[in-house]
C-alpha cells in the first residue's frame, strides 16, 4: 500500500507537470507523459487491493495487469525512439505515435485474449491457489514481453550511448577546450540512460524469482520473497517518475513558475533557488536528442 501510494503521489506529479507546464507539451516528453499515466493508473487499481471473487476481482486484477504491462511497453517506445533519432538519423519519429498506441494498447489486448483462451481467469489475483495453468498463462502475458523488453532496452540504450559517446570523443578532438566543458553534463545525462533499464530489472526480477519458486514448489511461500516481490513491483511507478520524469526541462519549467510566484521581499533570499535554475538551464535533458531534433524542425 505505501510503495504504491508513492508511485502514484510520484506518477501523478508527473502528469500534472505535463498538463500545467506548455514547455512540456513536446513529443520528447509526451512518451514520458503516457509511461507516467500508465503508471499511474496501475498503481491506483493496486491501492484498491485484492477482491476476493467475482467482477470486481477480474475488474481489478485486468486493470492492474493493463496498465501495468502499458507502462513497461512505453519505455521500450521510448529507447526507441532514442534509437531511431540518434543511431538511424531519423527525423519522423513524432509520425510515429499512433503506431506506438497500437503497439502498446494493442499488445496487451492481444495477449489477454489469447490468455482467456486458456482459461476464463488468468489473472493471479482470481486464484486463491496458484495452479500450474495460471502460473503459465501468467509467465506468457506478463513476465516474458516484460523481460523481452528489458532486453530490448539494454540492447538499444547500449547503442544509443556508445554512438554518442563517439561522436561526443570525436567533437573534443577537433575542439578546444571550453567546448570540451560543456560536453561533460551532456555526458553525464549519457550515462543516466545506462541505468533506465535497471529501473525493471529491480522492480521485476524478485517477482520474476517468486513465479519460478512457484512453479518449482506450488504451495509453499517463502514471505521475504513475496514481501519484496510486492514492494519493489508497486515502486516502479516512482523509479519511472523519477528517471524519465524529473530531468531538467521539468526542474527548469518548475523553477521557473516559483520564480513568478516568489513574494518580491523574498527574492533577495532566493539565491539557492536561482543557482539551481542556472544549473538547471547548463544541463542537457535526458532527451538531448530529441530536443535538438524538434529545434530542427
Amino acid at each position: 500500500m505505501v510503495a504504491s501510494t508513492l508511485s502514484l503521489i510520484g506518477s501523478s506529479f508527473i502528469v500534472l507537470c505535463y498538463i500545467l507546464f506548455k514547455d512540456l507539451r513536446k513529443f520528447s516528453f509526451k512518451l514520458v507523459f503516457y509511461l507516467a499515466l500508465s503508471d499511474m493508473l496501475c498503481s491506483f487499481f493496486n491501492i484498491i487491493g485484492d477482491p476476493s471473487t467475482g467482477f470486481f476481482c477480474y475488474a481489478q486484477g485486468y486493470s492492474t495487469h493493463f496498465f501495468c504491462v502499458a507502462s513497461f511497453l512505453w519505455t521500450t517506445t521510448i529507447a526507441f525512439t532514442l534509437h531511431r533519432t540518434v543511431v538511424q538519423h531519423k527525423t519522423d519519429v513524432e509520425d510515429l505515435e499512433p503506431v506506438f498506441h497500437l503497439y502498446v494498447w494493442g499488445m496487451h489486448v492481444f495477449h489477454v485474449d489469447l490468455s482467456f483462451v486458456v482459461m476464463p481467469c488468468p489473472f493471479l489475483h482470481c486464484h486463491h491457489s496458484l495452479q500450474f495453468i495460471t502460473l503459465v498463462v501468467h509467465f506468457g502475458t506478463f513476465y516474458a514481453p516484460l523481460w523481452g523488453a528489458i532486453l530490448y532496452n539494454g540492447f538499444t540504450y547500449l547503442q544509443v550511448i556508445r554512438m554518442l559517446k563517439n561522436a561526443t570523443r570525436m567533437a573534443a578532438g577537433m575542439s578546444d577546450r571550453a567546448h570540451q566543458s560543456d560536453a561533460r553534463p551532456d555526458m553525464r545525462a549519457l550515462n543516466r540512460w545506462g541505468y533506465y533499464p535497471l529501473i525493471l530489472i529491480g522492480s521485476w526480477a524478485f517477482g520474476t524469482i517468486n513465479r519460478i519458486h512457484d512453479l518449482i514448489e506450488p504451495g509453499h511461500k517463502i514471505f521475504w520473497l513475496s514481501f519484496l516481490d510486492v514492494g519493489t513491483a508497486a515502486l516502479m511507478g516512482l523509479f519511472n517518475s523519477i528517471a524519465y520524469g524529473l530531468n531538467s526541462s521539468v526542474r527548469r519549467a518548475i523553477y521557473e513558475r516559483l520564480d513568478l510566484i516568489w513574494p518580491e521581499r523574498l527574492r533577495r533570499l532566493d539565491l539557492p533557488l536561482r543557482i539551481s535554475k542556472v544549473r538547471g538551464k547548463q544541463e542537457e535533458s535526458e532527451m538531448v536528442p530529441l530536443k535538438f531534433q524538434e529545434q530542427q524542425q
